[in-house]
């Protein structure tokens, strides 16, 4: 009896063994994925769409995907953020154009590891473990700026950037032009925070552009867009959002700009599970479809669906040039 009794429990004892093992196998085998968030991942705009990424693809690979995040860091800190990261993964993702700098010094000293910057620029020379990946944040700035010339009821719209780079100020000028090709007589009243993330200056740029009559405005910004809202709830007037659509949720959002921040973050990790994903700079935009970038009018029209459908085909095709960025 007694040596039946210890049969089975070796028996069980292996079994388990076994289980264990093989659960640290899986373990072992995952995906390890780091992801530098430099902002708040709940600012409802781009640093949660990139989280909302993150998640979409935990969802996707379960238990064969290890993700590592870190989450709030400035610029001084962004290298080191990047070194712990690298230490610990096979895939390092920069959610953000500012992360690309830190990226290049980083992958320099660690050549295994792969790196892919969401909203990374284009380069002469980039290392042959990094990819960038370009949002067009102009382009669609333009479709944005033609459906809040449909929207607006004073003739007037407004821009609020966080930092005055290239990107972000052709953006702004994009957002005035596709406004223009629908009504020339459409104002953009553009102004710039100097910090994505300053919600005292997002809502005094905000109000200032109100007092000289704009009723619809566009951002880019991160917890910034915290002071657009308060200015436009405060005022009675409405925003188009970035990023990502969230119609219904909000009264105030009459439509939004999909930049498809979260999206190039899967394409990152699927890349990576494929044994597919390459170095160098990729476009994305309107050519990668609506996942990747498009504009939703939240309680459109047929007619407003058809213009910007349009205008959508007229910028891929060339018709429609646009800035960079």
């Amino acid at each position: 009896m007694a040596s039946v009794l210890s049969i089975r429990l070796i028996v069980s004892f292996t079994l388990l063994t076994g289980m264990l093992v093989s659960q640290q196998a899986m373990a072992d085998e995952a995906m390890r994925v780091g992801v530098l968030i430099p902002g708040s991942k709940m600012d409802k705009g781009w640093m949660e769409s990139g989280y909302e990424g993150v998640v979409a693809s935990q969802k996707t690979f379960g238990d064969k995907l290890k993700t590592q995040i870190i989450e709030n860091i400035n610029y001084a800190d962004m290298e080191q953020a990047l070194t712990n990261l690298a230490t610990k993964n096979q895939l390092v993702i920069g959610v953000g154009g500012q992360t690309q700098a830190a990226v290049l010094k980083v992958a320099k000293r660690f050549p295994k590891v792969k790196f892919s910057i969401v909203g990374g620029n284009e380069m002469q020379a980039m290392p042959a473990n990094v990819a960038g990946y370009d949002v067009k944040q102009a382009e669609i700035a333009f479709v944005a700026g033609a459906a809040a010339a449909m929207l607006t009821k004073t003739d007037k719209i407004s821009y609020v950037g966080g930092m005055e780079i290239p990107s972000i100020v052709n953006a702004g000028k994009e957002f005035g032009k596709g406004a223009q090709y629908i009504n020339p007589k459409v104002q953009n009243l553009v102004s710039y925070s100097g910090d994505f993330d300053d919600v005292s200056k997002a809502h005094e740029a905000t109000l200032a552009a109100i007092s000289q009559g704009a009723d619809i405005h566009y951002h880019i910004l991160n917890l910034g867009l915290r002071g657009m809202e308060q200015a436009a709830r405060e005022k009675n007037t409405h925003i188009i959002g970035s990023y990502t659509a969230r119609c219904g949720t909000d009264p105030l959002y009459l439509g939004y700009s999909v930049t498809g921040v979260g999206y190039q973050v899967q394409y990152a990790i699927e890349q990576l599970e494929n044994n597919t994903w390459q170095p160098g700079y990729k476009v994305f935009g309107l050519g990668m479809g609506p996942q990747a970038s498009d504009m939703i009018v939240c309680s459109s029209t047929p007619e407003i669906d058809a213009k910007l459908k349009q205008i959508k085909q007229d910028i891929q095709s060339g018709k429609i040039k646009v800035l960079e960025g």
